[in-house]
């Protein structure tokens, strides 16, 4: 039995127990971030260079850069990126801006293209990057056209996802990032659905809206209206260094409780909330097969707020007859996010900005934003050299 399978059936005994006991887990203590730390610009321009540019970041599902020519183009932070797929398979990232005068090359979404021209004046970039056409080129003059290609960032695929450094001499590499988490989101089955949609919303500071992705504490009370009145507040948190899965001790583990052991299936054992630090969850949900809605959650241009990207992915591909089933659960999780947790987090911002409250509050049954907000505290004072370093030793969690 491989060391990630033993590790999903530990983590759903615990459950098990949980769920008999009607416990759920339980830090030390009570725990106090400053309210200044949602707010205060200093802080937030020291996470965008050490958080988001020194880490790997989810741009998209591998099942779209799978053909030679597709491609994804997207702004992450304030840098337009571009993955594509390369006439030689090879998955590749780019800044998304011309060596000419620096427009923008690839307009933003998903698609497919071998040749991709600058709208401005129509230089024009292969699958690989390279600068392949200039229009009139005697009269622009010499160039070394192999110096001209799109600008590469690097980039990987793991667990059915494609992730980019935004710096081109990346200080992590993906393995040690995730702490061993790829192994576990591989039982996920990722990289075998296909995407049947994307939709955005604008939230508010990242932090604020992470939040919320850790917690169930406040399913039944904010959701009230919508699917609260079947939830509980408890929670089971594993932990893989940053990167967090939550499952709830009752409904989910209430059909493994009455059966043995050997008859768990690997898709009883992979419910819940998956995070991926520093700006990612995972939820599945069914809807004629199971869907998988994730959530890429990316800071605004100021700290009061923030862009998601909710992508669904379908474990059968959008199929005959099930497209209006699809199409539901995207209204309904819109609605949920948008006029429910990120309402409240925008208000949330707001009070937050008139320093009447010193510190944000995390109580002993909120450890997954406990463990969160002390690992990025860690994380803004870790020098690039010792970056490696702190995600192996964090790995044992």
């Amino acid at each position: 039995m491989s060391a990630s399978r033993e590790r999903l059936l530990a983590q759903a005994r615990r459950g098990v127990a949980h769920y008999r006991a009607g416990t759920q887990d339980l830090v030390d203590e009570v725990y106090e971030e400053p309210a200044a730390s949602y707010v205060d610009p200093d802080r937030w321009a020291l996470e965008m260079e050490r958080v988001f540019r020194r880490l790997p970041l989810v741009i998209g599902a591998a099942s779209e850069l799978e053909e030679p020519g597709s491609y994804l183009a997207m702004d992450m932070l304030d840098t337009p990126v571009v993955a594509m797929r390369g006439d030689d398979g090879q998955l590749r990232a780019f800044v998304n801006t011309c060596s000419h005068r620096g427009a923008v090359v690839v307009s933003a979404g998903p698609g497919s293209a071998r040749r991709h021209p600058c709208p401005y004046h129509g230089w024009t970039y292969n699958s690989r990057g390279e600068l392949v056409g200039v229009p009139d080129a005697a009269d622009v003059g010499e160039l070394d056209r192999s110096c001209l290609g799109l600008t590469p960032l690097p980039c990987v695929e793991r667990a059915g996802l494609v992730w980019v450094h935004l710096r081109p001499d990346p200080v992590i590499d993906i393995d040690t990032f995730l702490c061993g988490y790829g192994e576990m989101l591989e039982y996920l089955g990722l990289g075998d659905c296909r995407v049947v949609g994307r939709q955005p919303i604008d939230g508010p500071n990242w932090k604020v809206a992470y939040d919320g992705y850790l917690d169930f504490y406040h399913l039944p009370v904010l959701h009230r209206a919508t699917f609260g009145p079947d939830m509980s507040t408890r929670a089971v948190y594993d932990w893989w260094g940053p990167h967090q899965r939550l499952t709830a001790p009752d409904r989910g583990y209430a059909g493994l409780a009455d059966k043995a052991e050997e008859e768990w299936e690997d898709r009883e054992l992979t419910g819940g909330v998956w995070t991926i630090f520093p700006h990612v969850s995972i939820a599945a949900f069914d809807a004629h097969g199971k869907v998988y809605m994730v959530s890429q959650l990316f800071p605004g241009p100021t700290p009061d707020r923030s862009r998601t990207i909710q992508l669904f992915l379908h474990t059968r591909g959008p199929e005959p007859g099930q497209e209006e089933a699809v199409a539901g659960r995207m209204a309904f999780n819109l609605h949920v996010v948008r006029d429910e947790d990120y309402a409240t987090g925008l208000r949330i911002q707001q009070a937050l900005r008139t320093g009447a409250k010193q510190v944000v509050v995390f109580g002993r049954n909120e450890g997954g934003g406990q463990r969160f907000h002390q690992f990025l505290d860690r994380l803004v004072d870790t020098d690039d050299a010792d970056l490696p370093a702190m995600f192996k030793d964090a790995a044992g969690g």
